[in-house]
């Protein structure tokens, strides 16, 4: 270590391999020999003082925690520190050597384009104050139509950078329709080292890969403040419970225990803190929702119409038939490139709280719209609350600021009452909008059709018109099974149809609309 103490700039990386290429190059290296989070502090006080101390870890999860971790000690030693963020193109869990070898990019870029100071320092002075019409036009480059769902998302990610107001998305939808799409596009927006995306994953892989081990606690912490975790596929039932209270924001800090398997001693327990509350974004081609998570997330679905499809045609063919001139075009965009910038600046602003001006003014216009208060506004209030205060976060700089508390003003307000306009009405009912939407362009007008010149004994639908239908207005096959097993009952119990026997053929289930007015929404 003490031959280092001669160079003014030393890079810290994760592996031997690495070490010895960036040795070849001629850059002083460092590394520990037992992975991301064994580097010691003393190892640090032996480089000396007044250097440049670059952090480069694997571009993986544990890296991203193990490289955040040495930084701090950097920081804290007297020295320079910067951390280099390896490009998304050597892989999510690439390194050094694939940056080099497998991309063949050089030494210069590695310092000066991939390379920021740290603790990060950005120019506010760059940004103004942004519009929502300006924010989904941005969005909009990657994401055609689907102007509330991307916009709520975009929030709900957002949300991560506050202390308490984040909320939960739930996108259910059939198979192909991109409901992983739109959340997975906007994640790309901010710094990856605060987005997990995770698939199927039990509790004890999630807790022991998130997980650090706490010799003091004997057990492992799970930190997920200010976290993005996209869950693109049902994760392990088990799992979902054991978050629920993290989901509900009951406790910030939560004891949790698990068994866990092990060849040489049979079945153990293990202690699990869970710590912070993320936001969370879960995918799912599955339709019926567990009241309990119904609860905890706002329901949404991708829109599937026809215009969408073919714009989204139209991106395919253009990203494939050069993608590495698509990439490009993307990062290079002014408006995208600049939202990255902001999203960096607000996190480093460090927001804790947000209040919001005239909350009597809230109570009544939310009052106002719900004449006829039941349980479940309780937790839409709370939904709409964190619209507002996420509207502020994204112009905080011209917002009332003492210390780490903003206060969200009367345009935040307005816009976060007319985004909950658009969505309230699946919230209300706990339907995923792919649902009523089924109800509301597939069986009212089905049914309407079929009544046009029956004043009295109406006629219900039947479950083969309805997959005829839905065949003829979304230009797809529907899963007879779902609809009998899922659909159908999710909206007898919103109340929104009722089922009775065919008096001519018992053999037949008609299907009759019960809230016909619910289709002006």
């Amino acid at each position: 270590m003490g031959n280092f103490k001669r160079f003014k700039k030393i890079i810290i990386c994760e592996g031997e391999m690495d070490r010895l290429l960036l040795l070849s190059k001629g850059i002083p290296a460092i590394t520990s020999t037992h992975g991301a989070m064994t580097f010691k502090k003393e190892w640090i006080e032996k480089i000396g003082e007044n250097k440049e101390i670059y952090v480069c870890f694997d571009n993986d999860e544990t890296g991203k925690r193990g490289a955040e971790r040495v930084l701090k000690m950097v920081e804290n030693g007297g020295n320079k520190a910067y951390i280099i963020s390896l490009p998304e193109d050597v892989g999510q869990k690439g390194d050094i050597t694939d940056y080099f070898i497998k991309l063949g990019e050089s030494e210069s870029d590695l310092f000066n384009k991939y390379a920021k100071e740290y603790p990060e320092k950005i120019d506010v002075n760059q940004f103004s104050p942004m519009s929502i019409e300006k924010l989904i036009d941005i969005l909009g480059i990657t994401i055609k139509d689907d102007i509330e769902n991307k916009l709520a998302t975009f929030l709900c990610e957002l949300s991560a950078y506050t202390e308490n107001s984040q909320f939960n998305i739930s996108y259910n939808a059939p198979s192909s329709t991109g409901k992983s799409y739109i959340p997975t596009e906007i994640a790309r927006l901010f710094p990856q080292e605060d987005v997990m995306e995770i698939a199927y994953c039990s509790p004890t892989a999630f807790f022991h890969d998130v997980g650090q081990y706490d010799k003091d606690k004997n057990g492992y912490l799970v930190d997920l403040s200010r976290k993005i975790l996209i869950f693109l596929d049902q994760p392990h039932n088990e799992l979902l419970a054991r978050l629920r209270p993290l989901l509900s924001h009951d406790k910030k800090e939560i004891a949790i225990k698990i068994t866990d398997k092990t060849q040489k001693n049979g079945t153990k327990t293990k202690n699990i803190l869970l710590r912070g509350y993320p936001s969370v974004i879960f995918c799912t081609a599955g339709l019926n929702i567990d009241e309990q998570e119904a609860t905890r997330f706002l329901l949404l679905s991708p829109e599937i119409n026809q215009e969408k499809i073919k714009q989204g045609i139209s991106t395919t063919i253009l990203k494939e038939a050069d993608s590495e001139s698509f990439k490009n075009w993307l990062e290079e965009n002014p408006d995208r490139a600049l939202l990255k910038e902001r999203i960096r600046a607000i996190k480093l602003e460090g927001i804790k709280e947000i209040n919001i001006i005239s909350p009597k003014r809230i109570e009544e216009r939310f009052l106002s719209i719900n004449k006829k208060l039941k349980p479940r506004h309780q937790r839409d209030i709370k939904r709409l609350l964190s619209f507002v205060k996420a509207f502020a976060l994204l112009n905080v700089w011209w917002r009332e600021k003492s210390g780490s508390t903003i206060t969200a003003n009367e345009d935040d307000i307005n816009e976060a009452f007319k985004l909950w306009d658009k969505i309230s009405i699946s919230q209300e009912l706990n339907l995923p909008p792919y649902i009523y939407n089924f109800y509301k362009d597939i069986i009212l007008p089905l049914y309407k059709v079929k009544n046009s010149n029956i004043i009295e004994n109406k006629l219900g639908v039947l479950r083969q018109e309805l997959l005829e239908e839905h065949l003829r207005v979304y230009g797809r096959m529907m899963d007879s099974y779902q609809l009998r097993q899922q659909i159908i009952p999710m909206l007898e119990v919103a109340g929104l149809i009722m089922q009775e026997q065919d008096l001519k053929d018992k053999r037949k289930v008609m299907i009759f609309p019960c809230s016909l007015y619910k289709a002006s929404g």
